[in-house]
C-alpha cells in the first residue's frame, strides 16, 4: 500500500511539474509572439522608410539631371549671342547684295 502510495504522489508531483512547465512555456510562447508582432511591424516601418527615401534620391537625382548651373546659363547665353551676331551678319551680307 506505502508503494501505491509513494507512486501516486509521485504521479502527482510529476503532474503538477508538467503543468507549471507547460504554463511557462505557454507564457513564454505568448512573450515570443508579442516580440514577432514587434518585429514585423518594425520591419513593415523600415521598408515603408526605405521606400520613401528611395523615392525622394530618385526625385533629387531627377532634380539634379535637369538642373542648369549659373555655368551652364552663362555658357549657354554666350553662344546665343554668337549665334545672333553670326545671324546679323549673315542678313546684313544678303541685304547687301
Amino acid at each position: 500500500m506505502i508503494a501505491d502510495e509513494n507512486a501516486l504522489v509521485q504521479f502527482t508531483t510529476r503532474i503538477r511539474q508538467m503543468i507549471l512547465r507547460h504554463e511557462e512555456i505557454s507564457q513564454e510562447k505568448k512573450q515570443l509572439r508579442i516580440a514577432v508582432e514587434e518585429k514585423e511591424a518594425q520591419i513593415a516601418e523600415l521598408t515603408r522608410q526605405i521606400e520613401h527615401l528611395q523615392h525622394e534620391y530618385n526625385s533629387l537625382k531627377m532634380a539634379r539631371m535637369i538642373e542648369i548651373t549659373d555655368d551652364d546659363m552663362e555658357t549657354s547665353k554666350k553662344k546665343i549671342s554668337k549665334l545672333i551676331r553670326d545671324i546679323n551678319k549673315c542678313i546684313t551680307l544678303l541685304s547687301e547684295k
